[in-house]
C-alpha cells in the first residue's frame, strides 16, 4: 500500500476535522473560514491526487531500480529499529526538500501552491501542488540506497504527512516543552507567514529539531500576528493558475531576459531574484503589509450556493474515482480527471464573478450530459453516473435560476 492510498483513506477524517474546527470557530466567536478560500484550498488538494492516479512521473521506476540493484541493505527488514530510523530519516529528508523548495525558484514553483492561501486553518493543509511528482521524490532516494524497505518507507511517509495536517490551525496556542521538539501549530504559523520577521523559517515536518540545529527556527511572537499568504499575491481562486503561476513567470523571464547566464539562472536562483531587464518590463508587485487586504471578491448568494453544491459533487466524484481507479481503464480515468480539473476550475472562477465561467459551465454541463447519454451504456462505473448527476444539476441551476437572478445585487463574500 503506497503513500497516496494511505492519504486517500484519511480524506473522510480530514473533512470531519475541518467541520469540527469550523463549528468550534463559530462557537468561540473566532471563525477564520471563508467559503471561497476553503473551496479553493480543498479543490487544490483534490486535484493534487490526480497525478498519482495517472502514474505521472518516474519515481516508482527509479526507487524500484535502486532498491533492487543498489540497495546497501544496512537496515534489517524485520526490526523495529528500521522503522525508527526510517521515520527520523524521512523527516530529515523532508526538512531539506522543504527548505530548498523555499530557496530555489524551480522548486518553489512546485511548493508555492501550499502558501498562497491567506487564511490559516485545517483546509489550508489540503492546499497541495499538482506538480510535486516532478522532483520531490529525488530527496528521498537515499533511503532506498541504505535499504529502507518499500512498505516501511510508504508507511512513515504517510505518517509524516498525516501529522502535518493538524498543525494548520490558529485555535491551538503554544504547547510548552513540545515547542522545542515537535512542529506545532505555533511554529507552523510562522512558516506560513509573509511578515518580514517570520519569512522562510520552520521547515520541519514532524520534528522542529532540524530547524533549531540548522539555524532556520523562528519563534512566534505574541505581539506580532502572522499575516498569511505569499509576498507576491496570487489574487485568484483558479487552481490551474495557482499551479502554473511561478512556472509562467520563469518561462516569461527566461524568454525576455538577455544573456544565457540569466536565462539559466532564472530557474535556479533564489526565489526573490529576477533579472533587472525583465523586472523593469514586468514589475513585481508585493503586498503592503501595513495596509493588507485579503483577496475576497464580491459574490452573491446564488453563485455561492451553486459553487458550494457543485464543489460537493466534484468532491464526491474525486473520492469515488480514487477508490474505483483499479476498476476502469486508464483512458476513462484520464477523461474523468480532465473533466474534474475543468469543472473545479470553473466553480472557483464563478466565485470570482467571471460571467464567461458561468457560460462555459453551461456548455460543460451539456457536453457531459451528451457524453453520458451516448456512452454510459458501455460502462457501469459509478463515477460516470455521478458526472451525469453533476451535469443535470449544473444545467438546470445555471440555465434556469441564474438568468432569473442575473440582476441581483452582489454582496461581499463571506
Amino acid at each position: 500500500m503506497d503513500t497516496s492510498i494511505l492519504i486517500s483513506l484519511a480524506i473522510p477524517v480530514f473533512f470531519l476535522m475541518i467541520g469540527i474546527e469550523l463549528i468550534y470557530g463559530y462557537a468561540v466567536g473566532n471563525n477564520n473560514y471563508r467559503l471561497n478560500d476553503s473551496i479553493a484550498a480543498i479543490s487544490l488538494g483534490l486535484i493534487s491526487r490526480l497525478p498519482p492516479m495517472l502514474n505521472l512521473g518516474v519515481q516508482g521506476i527509479v526507487w524500484s531500480s535502486i532498491a533492487t540493484n543498489y540497495n546497501l541493505a544496512l537496515l534489517p527488514t524485520d526490526s523495529w529499529i528500521t522503522w525508527v530510523v526510517a521515520f527520523v530519516l524521512y523527516d530529515v529528508c523532508y526538512y531539506w526538500m522543504h527548505r530548498l523548495s523555499h530557496e530555489i525558484k524551480v522548486l518553489w514553483a512546485t511548493h508555492v501552491v501550499h502558501h498562497q492561501g491567506e487564511e490559516f486553518n485545517l483546509s489550508t493543509a489540503l492546499r497541495q501542488s499538482s506538480s510535486g511528482w516532478l522532483w520531490k521524490w529525488i530527496f528521498y532516494t537515499p533511503m532506498f540506497f541504505i535499504g529502507v524497505p518499500g512498505e516501511v518507507f510508504f508507511t512513515v511517509a504517510a505518517a509524516n504527512l498525516l501529522y502535518q495536517f493538524w498543525v494548520h490551525t490558529e485555535h491551538i496556542r503554544k504547547l510548552g516543552v513540545l515547542e522545542y521538539v515537535l512542529v506545532t501549530p505555533s511554529n507552523h504559523r510562522v512558516h506560513h507567514a509573509q511578515n518580514a520577521e517570520y519569512i522562510d523559517a520552520n521547515y520541519g515536518g514532524v520534528f522542529i529539531l532540524w530547524d533549531r540545529i540548522f539555524g532556520s527556527f523562528i519563534e512566534e511572537k505574541d505581539e506580532l500576528k502572522p499575516i498569511y499568504g505569499t509576498v507576491k499575491p496570487l489574487r485568484s481562486w483558479n487552481p490551474i493558475w495557482s499551479n502554473l503561476e511561478i512556472y509562467h513567470q520563469m518561462f516569461r523571464d527566461s524568454f525576455h531576459t538577455k544573456g544565457i547566464r540569466n536565462k539559466i539562472r532564472v530557474w535556479f536562483s533564489g526565489t526573490g531574484w529576477r533579472p533587472d531587464d525583465v523586472l523593469e518590463k514586468f514589475p513585481h508587485i508585493s503586498n503592503d503589509l501595513n495596509n493588507f487586504e485579503k483577496y475576497d471578491p464580491a459574490c452573491d448568494a446564488i453563485k455561492k450556493t451553486y459553487s458550494l453544491i457543485q464543489f460537493v459533487i466534484n468532491s464526491i466524484i474525486s473520492v469515488v474515482l480514487i477508490f474505483t481507479v483499479s476498476n476502469q481503464s486508464y483512458l476513462v480515468t484520464f477523461g474523468i480527471a480532465v473533466m474534474l480539473v475543468f469543472s473545479t476550475s470553473l466553480v472557483n472562477l464563478i466565485l470570482e464573478n467571471k460571467q464567461w465561467a458561468i457560460n462555459l459551465e453551461i456548455v460543460r454541463a451539456l457536453f457531459v450530459m451528451t457524453v453520458y447519454l451516448l456512452f454510459a451504456h458501455k460502462t457501469s462505473i459509478l463515477t460516470v453516473e455521478w458526472f451525469f448527476y453533476q451535469a443535470v444539476f449544473s444545467f438546470i441551476y445555471l440555465a434556469i435560476f441564474l438568468p432569473i437572478n442575473k440582476k441581483s445585487t452582489y454582496s461581499s463574500a463571506e
